[in-house]
Formats: structure tokens, C-alpha cells, sequence
């Protein structure tokens, strides 16, 4: 029943007042609520840490290392560098047993890697990953295998076969090579691993041009100084696109990009960055005439792109370890 009169009126405008007091009580009491702190349950993280040992940064090293030996072997082949395709071809031998045996030995079990030649997923990285290794792996063995057959045996018929063989199946590694080199990158990112997910398009380039200067390097140390101006060359490309994309790592990755400026992760990748930088500077100018100065590069080079994959790492296991680099860009994905 609606009150008439000036006594209706003023009740009216009475709770008229009331409600905006009311609403400016909530308004002051919700400037002065603290931010909210991000916590997990029982103070637990809310992603489970990798459970992958330093056997998997490794592995991400000399995969890539591989990847690009095979490269630069096959092109000296192509252009005359006995030297350098040697050194390359072996290396990415090398390498790659070295990066099986790394996954195998972190996998625990070597017939877990045989259980996935079972299946083919296009959708599964892990599976592609996989039958990557499979397409690269023959042509890199037959490469290298020429180059240790023995001087006697090279005019009899399993050495003339191996040679003629030598390069068909380094320019078919060569091929794979690329893929070989980013295709962990691509693994990393699709794991719920704030750090390596947010950064999935950079990543790659980080991996490839890491991979590109740690070949280089092994080409510097190898290969005599008459022979190496393919691998000073990829070293200055593979250094520069390895340190462009890793700078865009930490600053388009969100707010995960500060896993990367911090702690242990921060400090391998600086590092990385001098020695990365310092090597590919010295194969531009002293590498070019003093054979001391290439070694120097090349095992700067190494370095750095060692450090890198650690660092990259590192920066991954620390990501999910607090809970803000999960819950904050959720919920800035919803808003």
C-alpha cells in the first residue's frame, strides 16, 4: 500500500538516501580489500614439477648439435671441404648417439622408445618427435660410417658401395635436419608448463638457431681455418637468430617471461648470451686467420648453447612452482 502525502514523500527520499550511503559503504570498504595473494591447497604447487632429470636439457643439447653437424657436413660435401664434412658427418653421429642415450637412459627403460615406433599420432608431438629420429637416423649413420672406412678397404666393394652411399644419405639427414633441430622446442610447449607453453612461438627459433651455432662451433674446433667459412658463417646466423628470439622469449611470454629474467634460469642464459655472442664475434674477425682463435670460438659457441637449453629448462621447472603463472593468465584469458 503506496503512502500518500508529504509523509509518503519524505519516506521515500529517506530510502532513497539510504541506498546511496549503502552503495558508497560498499564502494569505500572495496578500495581498501588487499589484492588477492595466489596460494594452493595444503601449500602444494598446482602443477606437478617435470618429473625430467638434467639427462633432458642435455638431450636437448645434442639433438640440436646433431641436427646441425648433419647440415653443415652435408654442404661440405657439396663444396669440396674433406675436413669439414668429416668433422661433420661425425659429429652428427656423435651427437645423436649421445642424445639417444640420454632419452633412453631418462625414459628408464629402452623399450619404451620401441613402443612408440607402434604407433603413428600426427596430433602427438612426442609421436612425430619420434619418427623424426627415424627418417634422420640412417642417412646420418651411413654418412658417418664412410668416412671411417679404412684406406685399404676403400676400393673394395663394401667401401666403394659405402661412398657412393655417403652422400645421397647426408642430404637426406640434412633434410631431416631442421626438423630434428626445433622439433623438441614444439614438444616443451604443448606440456602445461607455463613458461615453455607461453612461449610456444619462439621457442623454435630459439632451439634452431641454438642448435645452428653449437654446429658451427664443432665445425670451428674441427676443421682447419682454410675449410671453416661455412661454419663462421652459420655461426654468426645461428647466433644472432638464437639471441633475438630468446630476448623475445622473456618479454612475450606473459607474465611466465619473468621465470626467465630470475633465479638459476636468468643466470645460465646470460651467460649463454655472452658466450653465444663472444663466439660468434670472434669467428667474424681473429677466427678467420689464427687457428687458436677459431677453437676459441667453437668452444664458446658450445658453451653457450648448452647453457641455453639448461637455462630454458630450468625456467620451466621453476614455472610450476608457483601458482600465479598458472592461475594469473587464466584468468586475464577469461576476463
Amino acid at each position: 500500500m503506496e503512502v500518500r502525502g508529504h509523509g509518503g514523500v519524505g519516506l521515500r527520499r529517506g530510502r532513497r538516501v539510504g541506498v546511496s550511503r549503502k552503495g558508497l559503504a560498499v564502494k569505500q570498504q572495496e578500495s581498501v580489500v588487499p589484492e588477492a595473494t595466489f596460494r594452493s591447497y595444503y601449500g602444494q604447487p598446482v602443477l606437478k614439477p617435470p618429473v625430467w632429470e638434467w639427462k633432458i636439457a642435455a638431450y636437448l643439447f645434442t639433438g640440436g648439435l646433431s641436427a646441425s653437424s648433419a647440415l653443415l657436413g652435408a654442404g661440405a660435401d657439396l663444396t669440396g671441404r674433406p675436413a669439414l664434412r668429416r668433422a661433420g658427418r661425425l659429429g652428427a653421429l656423435g651427437a645423436l648417439g649421445a642424445s639417444m642415450y640420454l632419452l633412453v637412459a631418462d625414459l628408464g627403460r629402452p623399450e619404451r622408445f620401441l613402443h612408440m615406433l607402434r604407433v603413428a599420432k600426427p596430433s602427438s608431438p612426442m609421436s612425430v618427435g619420434t619418427w623424426i629420429l627415424v627418417a634422420y637416423g640412417p642417412g646420418t649413420g651411413v654418412a658417418a660410417v664412410a668416412e671411417l672406412v679404412p684406406r685399404g678397404w676403400r676400393k673394395r666393394l663394401p667401401g666403394r658401395l659405402l661412398r657412393r652411399l655417403a652422400r645421397p644419405a647426408g642430404l637426406s639427414s640434412a633434410a631431416v635436419a631442421p626438423a630434428v633441430a626445433s622439433y623438441t622446442a614444439v614438444l616443451l610447449s604443448q606440456t602445461a608448463v607455463p613458461a615453455w607453453h607461453e612461449a610456444h612461438r619462439q621457442l623454435p627459433f630459439v632451439f634452431t638457431g641454438s642448435a645452428a651455432a653449437a654446429g658451427a662451433g664443432l665445425g670451428l674446433v674441427c676443421a682447419p681455418v682454410s675449410e671453416a667459412a661455412p661454419a663462421r658463417r652459420l655461426a654468426v646466423a645461428g647466433a644472432a637468430l638464437e639471441s633475438v628470439a630468446a630476448r623475445l622469449v622473456e618479454h612475450r611470454s606473459g607474465l611466465a617471461g619473468e621465470a626467465y629474467r630470475t633465479g638459476k634460469a636468468h643466470r645460465l642464459r646470460k651467460w649463454s648470451e655472452c658466450l653465444t655472442i663472444g663466439g660468434a664475434l670472434g669467428a667474424l674477425l681473429p677466427a678467420r686467420r689464427s687457428r687458436a682463435a677459431a677453437v676459441a670460438s667453437g668452444l664458446a659457441l658450445l658453451a653457450g648453447s648448452a647453457l641455453q637449453r639448461f637455462g630454458i629448462f630450468e625456467a620451466g621447472v621453476e614455472s610450476t612452482k608457483d601458482p600465479k603463472y598458472v592461475v594469473v593468465p587464466q584468468r586475464q584469458r577469461k576476463v
